[in-house]
Formats: structure tokens, sequence, C-alpha cells
């Protein structure tokens, strides 16, 4: 249905009066959401794809425990919208991350490696009981990327890091609790530094490589080995982290490709990222 700025006052009239005479701004991009500014310091999140709402009620429940320990702000529910005649799904009013997304700009402050580690510590407990087991941490497998090869067509050096990490022994911890999408529309910048983190919705459990496959993705070498220092891992934990990076990094070219096709769910806008991603995995063999 369209999403529009009468349908998401009237939702705020009905539901959170006192929230209704606020500015209301559409924030542009998203994806199973689509997302307002409510005033100065909210937000107003409404599912806009299938699996959208679902992705909302986990992010309702483990994200304020989540915000309380990690370091960096995160965006956490303050209210819900329950499902009307008006719009058929929930809905979340949740506190605002200032800053761009990492796609539109980049990561340059060497200090963001170690805000990152310390995020990511903090994040990485073992996974408590009802947090769903992700299915973004299981053993990585050779196919698992086959589209994306056929979309970007990555040099050789591009699958070979992919075959290492698919051979690397798999996770032998406890599961721990993972954000599992951190690709760069989903890490917030502020002159150059990392200032929050987005998009919780596939919060899940399992191995923390994927999470870690960010210092590839988001980083520049000097932050990334501040990053390492903070945050030291296995050998093992860092070529699984690779490969995530990898699939990571074709999968946000994959997406720049549709959107210069004109296809839906196409992000022109995340090329430069996704190229940028892509020469630091095979250009950063060793922490």
């Amino acid at each position: 249905m369209d999403i529009t700025e009468d349908l998401v006052r009237n939702l705020l009239r009905d539901q959170h009066p006192d929230l209704a005479d606020l500015e209301i701004r559409e924030v542009i991009g998203g994806w199973g959401n689509q997302m307002w500014r409510l005033g100065d310091e909210l937000a107003v999140r409404t599912p806009r794809q299938p699996g959208a709402a679902a992705q909302l009620d986990i992010e309702y429940r483990w994200l304020p425990g989540i915000a309380d320990r990690v370091p960096l702000p995160v965006p956490t529910p303050v209210r819900r919208g329950v499902p009307s005649d008006r719009f058929p799904n929930p809905w979340l009013i949740t506190q605002w991350v200032p800053g761009e997304p990492a796609d539109r700009e980049f990561v340059t402050a060497d200090e963001s490696g170690t805000a990152l580690a310390a995020f990511l510590r903090a994040l990485h407990v073992p996974a408590p009981a009802g947090v769903p087991v992700s299915p973004r941490t299981g053993r990585l497998r050779r196919g698992d990327i086959d589209s994306f090869f056929r979309s970007v067509a990555p040099g050789n050096a591009v699958r070979e890091i992919w075959a290492d990490a698919v051979a690397a022994p798999a996770w032998d911890g406890p599961p721990l609790l993972v954000h599992t999408d951190l690709h760069p529309a989903n890490l917030v910048v502020a002159d150059g530094r990392l200032a929050g983190v987005i998009d919780f919705g596939d919060l899940g459990s399992g191995d923390p490589a994927v999470d870690i496959s960010a210092a590839w993705v988001l980083l520049p070498d000097s932050a990334a080995k501040l990053f390492f220092e903070t945050y030291p891992v296995d050998d093992a934990t860092f070529r699984r982290a690779r490969g995530h990076a990898v699939m990571k990094a074709l999968f946000v070219l994959a997406m720049a490709n549709n959107g210069d096709k004109g296809l839906p769910g196409g992000k022109p806008t995340w090329r430069a990222a996704g190229e940028l991603a892509l020469e630091r995995v095979v250009g950063r063999s060793t922490r």
C-alpha cells in the first residue's frame, strides 16, 4: 500500500496523539521498512515488504536491552503501533540515530576501528533464550554466492578468498548474539567517524564472523588494524569473516547492478561502497 505522510500522521493521531503534531519528514532509502523522521529525536518505521513486520517484533523485544550495554547509538524502540483499519501491520517509533549511512559518507577516522570493535565485543554475548538462530551464521558453502558471482563476475582472487573461507573450521563456541546485517547502509557515520548502528531486524544467534566481516566492508586499513587489536580473533574466525565480507561486498555490488538496470530493490548509489569493500577484501589478507 502507499505509505504517505498523511497516513503516518493519522496513525499517530489514532494511537500516539501526544506525538501527532511533531514534524514528519520522509527518509529516503530503507528496504523492508519506510522510515520517517518524527521531530528531531524520533523516527517512525512502517513495514512495506513481506517479513518486515516480524523483524520489527525482534527489534521491539531485544533492542532495549542491547542499547543499555553497547557503546554506540542504536534505534531503540520507544513506542509501538498496532495493526488497525488504516494500516494492517505493526509499526514502531524509535529513537533517531543522527548521521549518514556509510554508503553515503565513508568511514575515514582511525578511531572508528576501536569503536566498532568495542561495539561488537559488547554485542557478542551468549545469545539469550528466545533469540532465533540466524541462518546467516551457518557453515559457509561453496555455492552460497553463485548468484552474486554471476551478477558481479569478480576475479580469481575473490573466488580464492571465498574458497578459503568455505574450507575454514566452523565456529565451535557458544551461539553469540549477532547483528548479521552490517553492510554500509546499516552503519551510521558522522564527520568520518562511526556514529551508530541501525536495522537490527535480522538479529540472531550464531557465529560472530558474520559481524566481524564489517572490518573489511566498512573500515579503511589503519582503522581495521585498530579493530583487530581491540577484537583479536583466531585464524579460522578471521578466514570465515573474510568470506562473509566477500558475500556482503558482492551483495552490495549486485544491488547496485539492479539499480543500474532499473530493477526493484536496486541501489545504484551502493556501487562505490561495494567496489571499495571488495578492494579491501582482496588487498587485506592479514590482520
